[in-house]
Formats: C-alpha cells, structure tokens, sequence
C-alpha cells in the first residue's frame, strides 16, 4: 500500500525541513514534531530522533513523541481555551502540547515537567514565551484530572476530518474517534510455510511472550453459482508489544508483523485464484499481479500460501487421499510499485522470508517472481506501451489511499493530511483501476483494498468504477463474515477499540464477458 504525502496546509510553518538532533530530550522531541509539522513523516524522523537518544531515554522520547501526536487535535483545543490571547507562534504552542502530555498523559512529576519544558523552550531560542509557558502548565498541573477529562472529552482529529467520519460512520462515529486516538495492537502473521501457527504461539510462551488466537473467518458467494467459497486466516495478537528481535525465529523468516485485517489480502484473492483455475480446467500458466506492493507484506503473505501444500493446490491437490499434480504447471508473480525506495522494501522482506526468486526455486517451485518499477497508471504488464491486452489471472490491487484507517499506528496522518487530498487520491485510485482492469481475463478477480475509512476511497470508488464497467461484478461476502461492515459493495473494518485491527476495507470484482 502506497499512502499518498502531503504537506500540511499552514502558512505559519517555518519553510526549513532540516532535523537538527541536539539537546535534552524534550528539544529533540519538539523539533521533531517541528518537522512533521513542516510535512515530514513520522517513519522518516522517528529512527533519526530515537539514535540520537541513549539507550535509557529513548521509551521515553517514543512515548512522549507518540502520544503527542495523538492527543495533537485535542491539545490544541485545550490549549486556545488557557490562553488569554491567541498563541500564532508555532514553536511555542508545539512546546506547551509537549508540556501538556507530561503532566496529563505520562504522569511526570509536575515539577520536572514543567522546569524541564520551560528550559525546552529556552534552547529553542523562545526564552521570551517561558512566563507564558510556566503559567499554563502550572494551572494544568493544580487540577489535571479536570483538563484530561475536558481533553479526551471530544475527537482529536482536524475538523474536517471529524465531519467526514461523521458524515460516513454516524452510528459508530464515536467509538471510531476515540479509538483512533489510542495505541494499535501488534499482530503477527505466521509463515505456515515454515511452522504452524499453534506451533509457533507455543515457541511465544516458551520466550515469555502472551498472545491470542484471532481467527478471521470469509466467505464469498461464487458468480453464477450458488455456491459459496469459504476461508480462515489466523493472527497472533500480543498482548504487549515487543521488539521484533526478541521474535524467535524472525530473522530465519518464521514469522511477520501485519496487522489483522491486513492478513484477509492474500487469502482473498488466493481464494478467488484458486475458484478461477477450478472453473477452468485448461489452466496450465497463471499468471499473478500484486499492484502497488511496497514494502511487501501482501505479497510475501501470498507467496507463502503459494508455497504452502496445506493452503494451496495450485500444485498440489488431494484426491482419495493421495497427493497429485494440480492442472498449473507455472505461476508468474509480477509485483509493481513506483518507488525505488520501497522496492528495496520488498527485496529486504522477502529476503528476510526465503521467498527471493532463487529461494522458490531451491523449493521447487515453479514460480518465476517480477518486481518492477512502474506507475500503476500507466503501466502495462504484457510489455506494450499503449495498448492493453488481457494477461492477469487475479490482481490484488493494494490501492494508494489517505491511510485514515491506519492513524492509531501513524499518528502524524492527522497532521499531514487535508481535505482537498480526498478527492485527489480518489482520483488516482480511479486512473489505477481503468489502467489495470483491461489487464484483467475474463473469468478473473481483482480484489481492492485500502487501509482508509473514508467511503469516497472506498465503496463509493467501487460503485462508481462499476457504472463504468459492465464487465466488473461485484462478488458479495457472505453475512457470516466474522470481521468487518458490510457495504453497498465489499466490507469495511473500523479501529475502534484496543484489541481491533485497522482500519481496512475490501471489495473482490469478478471479470465477466460482455
């Protein structure tokens, strides 16, 4: 999934980018939400603020640069409401939310938050603000459990954001907002490749590492049939997050971390793969796209259940009970994003999983891996530059979209998105979609997916792709779906609470004749 990256729209803002990591942990701090402010993203200033910290300051720094960010909205309210005139500096109001969180939220000692962000402000050259500053925390710090309660009181999201979300999710606006504001679960996703999942939740007790067992249950009704195609993934849910170093078996690629609802992608669209190649029983090349697949996760999940006997009969079937070849001799997994950088993402990530091309190979397996550098709305996959030509079995399109759904994990969306981004990204989703659909068999299945809670991202972009396209059908999920709303196309999850996963929204086109 590519997100889209704006700059925030504020004029006040300081022109300069540049992240300067000196000083007490509270100036790196400010400056690095500075930065995000002047449209720099949390994953590119967090590893630059935390290496510049020892070892013992660091949980604090990732705390205190966290929470402020998702308590940032709310802050900012709170704060128009202490001041007796408007605070327009920016630097200024940034040090006083940072003072806010300590005393509020971290439960610092009044007297270390305070002094401690009072001599902040001074090596930020804002010495003059410092009375202003002192008295404001200091009359938070008399009463605080008024000022939480008046801060968690509301949203903590940019006003037109909030409208937005209320406009598409009245019924669970609430519990939607507030959830947004807290931390994500970590979920594991297990190469079943490698070991089972029950094995492996084991391999976490033995490290003394507490997990549930999430298992996320799809159905979908077949087109032109009356049958249903049914599946299962499962999830590991900690309790607490840890370092991925202290995983057993992480580095010898046993396991990944993924959200939970991001783990439906692979199984989705393997599934609807597997009815295609059902359907047609002259199938002997398949051939696969995973269409904006940076950094990777969606497609090495894929490529496990390829490699898996138990999940994939792609090569290997059962039939009275004995094991023999399956109709496809040759899968071609071609996977595309347009950034250089993040393609090395992929490379990383597959090579951490032995799911490099001559990794497959080693296994015997009959795949032949693509990664290429391309724009999605442009790109052609059967190698002519202006003419589409039908070569793709199945594509998962992993669509660019705002990321609302995933702002527990990048509290800095808040900040970097803006209203006007909506329809821009809606727009890139469309040009995506009638650039790869032509490139799509008959008989074939694209599966959409976004990690946004905004409907114009989401169903309304299906419905309004489908009115163009008389050979798109939507394939409708079945109601006993354990996760996710169903809507007037595909299914949405939501992050509303603190065991949930992101939030992601699905929708599984099938490609009929006209």
């Amino acid at each position: 999934m590519r997100q889209t990256t704006t700059a925030p729209r504020n004029n006040k803002l300081k022109p300069s980018s540049n992240l300067i990591m000196n000083g007490s942990v509270r100036v790196r701090v400010i400056r690095t939400l500075l930065a995000i402010q002047n449209g720099q993203s949390l994953s590119s200033v967090l590893d630059p603020l935390l290496n510049s910290l020892h070892d013992g300051d660091k949980g604090f720094a990732h705390a205190l640069l966290l929470t402020t960010l998702r308590q940032w909205y709310a802050l900012s309210r709170l704060l128009d409401t202490l001041a007796d005139n408007p605070i327009d500096e920016v630097e200024v109001r940034t040090t006083i939310q940072v003072g806010l969180v300590q005393l509020l939220y971290l439960e610092v000692a009044d007297h270390a938050a305070i002094h401690e962000t009072v001599e902040a402000a001074k090596e930020i050259e804002f010495a003059h603000a410092t009375g202003l500053i002192n008295a404001i925390l200091r009359k938070v710090a008399k009463n605080p459990n008024k000022f939480r309660k008046k801060c968690n009181k509301n949203h903590s999201l940019p006003n037109w954001l909030a409208y937005q979300l209320k406009q598409d999710w009245s019924e669970q606006y609430n519990e939607l907002t507030q959830g947004l504001r807290q931390s994500a679960p970590m979920f594991l996703r297990v190469n079943t490749a490698v070991t089972s999942v029950d094995d492996y939740q084991q391999e976490l007790y033995g490290a003394e590492i507490d997990t549930d067992l999430v298992e996320l249950t799809s159905g979908f009704n077949l087109p032109h049939s009356s049958d249903t195609a049914t599946l299962s993934t499962q999830a590991l849910r900690l309790h607490q997050s840890t370092a991925v170093s202290a995983l057993p078996q992480f580095a010898e690629g046993a396991v990944s971390v993924q959200d939970m609802h991001a783990q439906l992608a692979a199984p989705i669209i393997h599934k609807a793969l597997i009815n295609k190649i059902g359907k047609d029983k002259n199938v002997t090349d398949l051939h696969i796209l995973d269409a904006c697949a940076a950094p990777g996760g969606k497609l090495a999940h894929w490529l496990e259940l390829i490699n898996s006997a138990e999940h994939s009969p792609l090569f290997h079937v059962k039939q009275d009970n004995a094991e023999v070849t399956a109709p496809t001799s040759k899968i071609k997994l071609t996977a595309i994003d347009n950034e250089a950088p993040r393609i090395e993402r992929i490379y990383d990530n597959l090579d951490r999983l032995n799911l490099k091309q001559e990794n497959l190979e080693q296994a015997e397996k009959n795949v032949e891996l693509e990664i290429v550098c391309a724009d999605a709305t442009r790109w052609q996959g059967a190698g002519k530059k202006d003419t589409s030509e039908a070569v793709f079995d199945a594509i998962l399109l992993d669509s660019p979209c705002t990321a609302t759904g995933v702002i527990r994990r990048h509290p800095d969306i808040s900040i970097l998105r803006a209203e006007e981004d909506v329809e821009q990204t809606a727009v890139l989703q469309a040009d995506i979609l009638h650039n790869l659909w032509p490139q799509l068999k008959v008989g074939g299945y694209l599966l959409y997916v976004t990690c946004s809670i905004l409907k114009q991202e989401n169903a309304l972009q299906m419905q309004d792709f489908i009115s163009h396209h008389d050979d798109a059908v939507a394939v409708e999920f079945t109601e006993d779906c354990n996760w996710g709303i169903a809507q007037t196309i595909g299914r949405q999850c939501l992050p509303i609470d603190g065991i949930s996963g992101d939030g992601f929204y699905y929708a599984l086109l099938h490609k009929a004749a006209e």
